[in-house]
């Protein structure tokens, strides 16, 4: 999870700052969620994101290893995927699914890495 982060706050430095102050709405935000955060997280972050008009919102849950992904379509949040990172490696294990940030599809990483270190 410190990759993804790391190469989108290098994105975010080289692309988005002009001098030292931020400029415009992000067009991706990553909650990770803990226990005291969680329902701020799924509910009025995510509203005052929405309403700022932040394109892409994903809700990662380290406990449930999970990573929701919302896209913003005519002003409204819509999930459309949710990862869950298998437990054991059975036949369909989906470590190797491999998730994109739609507005910067340079940018993926397969679920497990999305976990990776996590325990």
């Amino acid at each position: 999870m410190i990759m993804l982060f790391l190469m989108l706050w290098l994105y975010v430095i080289v692309n988005i700052y002009k001098g030292s102050a931020y400029t415009g709405v992000p067009r991706f935000i990553v909650e990770t969620l803990s226990p005291a955060t969680a329902l701020n997280d799924k509910t009025i972050k995510k509203d005052i994101y929405q309403d700022a008009g932040v394109s892409e919102y994903w809700i990662v849950s380290p406990k449930e290893r999970a990573v929701e992904i919302y896209y913003l379509e005519d002003g409204t949040y819509i999930l459309k995927n949710l990862y869950i990172l298998q437990d054991d490696a059975e036949e369909d294990y989906n470590a190797d699914t491999i998730i994109t940030v739609r507005d910067f599809p340079h940018i993926t990483m397969t679920l497990a890495e999305v976990f990776e270190n996590v325990e």
